[in-house]
């Protein structure tokens, strides 16, 4: 029965290929994201993104109309993940795949990204191995290794001598967490107690009871966006910026959207990220201007825009070489490519197809009355710290 359900995906599969993975003049791009449910801030961003690089940069591509098509996946949900992914590639004959707001739906798709021979660009997830599982995965967001390494070997560089690790019970928080530890303790650092946080947790009283019984000098913690919000309130709430101990995490933590309704709990955090509204490159400023043209707004800007902005662009060069029609030949043809980002400078890595970046220092605090992540010191050319082989 398995053999058998496997034949008739895989004739399917063949079907849609062999009669032309796009319509002739049509380039079509299958968008899995978050477009409701508690992470639909993610998904607004990424749709939002690819308006705003259609705008400035146009709907074709070597005279081929390039649409995009969205498929809402509000949850972790590996399976319908699958399911979704399948369809646009049957159905409606994507020849590209992207999105993927959270690991376990990235991870999921691989055997059919390889069967199928169709690109898939992640947009968002931030857990290392997902690049290892096919050589047709391109990543345009960033990683956790890739802005934790930096940090902890910061953090360790300002002499702090201990650390409470907090991340949230997945496969991102577990690379934050080994990543932080890794480089801290080989830096002489100490950490004296690792924190796990069911993913559906929303009260954060009794962690915060566990740092404080700690003792440590500071604390670096991971969770995903709308959550983060509420850890840190509860940072704030349980008193333990008062006892002194120092709060390092990445961006996650603060992005824009969330800075109002923090307030001033968020002043003095410090995080390491790849993006910040805040930084003030003309591209960037062009980038939040029509973002302002199109919406009215840019407040809502946050890395999820950046990866998805840059993950079309890496589409419309695969386009350039490839047509839509050999997946393997489009990844292929951008490994190395360099560009110019609102973030900063980026490069596909030839080995892992993640984008080598810059990773900034950013500090939150106000300007003209409004709270910012403010960038006061960039490394770079970082790469993904946890891909095998990268960290010697």
């Amino acid at each position: 029965m398995f053999y058998l359900r496997k034949t008739v995906i895989g004739l399917a599969l063949g079907v849609a290929l062999s009669s032309g993975s796009s319509l002739a003049g049509v380039i079509k791009v299958g968008v899995v994201g978050p477009f409701s449910g508690q992470f639909a801030q993610g998904g607004e961003n990424f749709k939002q993104a690819i308006e705003v690089y259609q705008a400035i940069h146009g709907k074709t591509v070597k005279g081929d109309t390039v649409e995009f098509i969205y498929k809402d996946l509000p949850q972790v949900n590996p399976a319908q993940s699958r399911a979704l992914s399948q369809e646009l590639i049957v159905k409606d004959k994507v020849s590209f795949l992207a999105g993927y707001f959270l690991t376990p739906n990235a991870l999921a798709v691989a055997p059919l990204i390889d069967e199928a021979n169709i690109p898939a660009v992640i947009f968002n997830a931030a857990t290392s191995i997902i690049t290892e599982k096919s050589p047709r995965y391109v990543r345009t967001s960033f990683t956790l290794w890739q802005v934790t390494a930096p940090l902890a070997d910061y953090v360790a560089k300002q002499g702090v001598k201990s650390v409470v690790t907090a991340v949230t019970d997945y496969g991102p928080g577990i690379d934050a967490e080994a990543a932080f530890k890794t480089v801290y303790e080989k830096a002489g650092g100490k950490i004296v107690d690792t924190i796990r946080m069911p993913l559906s947790t929303n009260d954060f009283a009794p962690f915060m009871q566990r740092i404080k019984d700690s003792k440590a000098e500071a604390l670096y913690a991971f969770l995903p966006v709308p959550i983060t919000t509420t850890f840190v309130k509860a940072f704030q709430d349980n008193g333990l910026k008062e006892t002194g101990i120092k709060f390092y995490g990445p961006g996650d933590l603060t992005q824009e959207p969330d800075l109002p309704s923090m307030g001033d709990t968020a002043l003095g955090l410090l995080t390491a990220f790849h993006y910040s509204q805040a930084n003030p490159s003309a591209l960037n400023q062009q980038f939040l201007a029509k973002h302002r043209e199109l919406f009215g707004s840019s407040d809502k800007v946050t890395f999820f825009s950046v990866g998805a902005y840059d993950g079309v662009h890496a589409i419309y060069k695969m386009i350039e070489a490839a047509g839509g029609k050999d997946g393997l030949k489009a990844v292929n043809a951008i490994k190395g490519l360099s560009w110019e980002s609102p973030r900063g400078p980026v490069t596909i890595d030839p080995v892992t197809r993640h984008v080598t970046q810059n990773v900034y220092w950013r500090v939150t605090e106000k300007k003209d009355g409004k709270l910012q992540n403010t960038q006061f010191e960039t490394l770079t050319n970082q790469p993904d710290w946890g891909y095998p082989g990268v960290m010697k």
